[in-house]
């Protein structure tokens, strides 16, 4: 079945960069698009980032553009989220996501807390 399986949140200052990953498993990864979500504490699940399956195109929120980087290794079924410059106000918990026709699949997530 798929997974998707994040890693790599944790605590860091504001200023400061963080990598998550999600390596997926079950379906042919190099064939669907990927997206980021996360959800703030309190606040709906918001989309972060896309990209699409070969990778050549990706889209992103007003409030992360030119700060995070969106990519993926379709070698490695894994997508990236590279978030430079961060503040306090990405502060949530991060989520990988697929869809696979009318299916939408989501990971068990990752925190991330920016605070001095």
């Amino acid at each position: 079945q798929v997974q998707l399986v994040e890693s790599g949140g944790g605590l860091v200052q504001p200023g400061g960069s963080l990598r998550l990953s999600c390596a997926a498993s079950g379906f042919t990864f190099s064939t669907e698009g990927m997206s980021w979500y996360r959800q703030a504490p309190g606040k709906e699940r918001d989309l972060v980032a896309g990209i699409t399956s070969a990778g050549d195109m990706t889209n992103y929120a007003d409030s992360v553009k030119g700060r995070f980087t969106i990519s993926r290794d379709n070698a490695k079924n894994t997508v990236y989220l590279q978030m430079n410059s961060l503040k306090p106000e990405d502060t949530a918990v991060y989520y990988c996501f697929t869809r696979r026709g009318l299916t939408g699949y989501w990971g068990q997530g990752t925190r991330v807390t920016v605070s001095s």
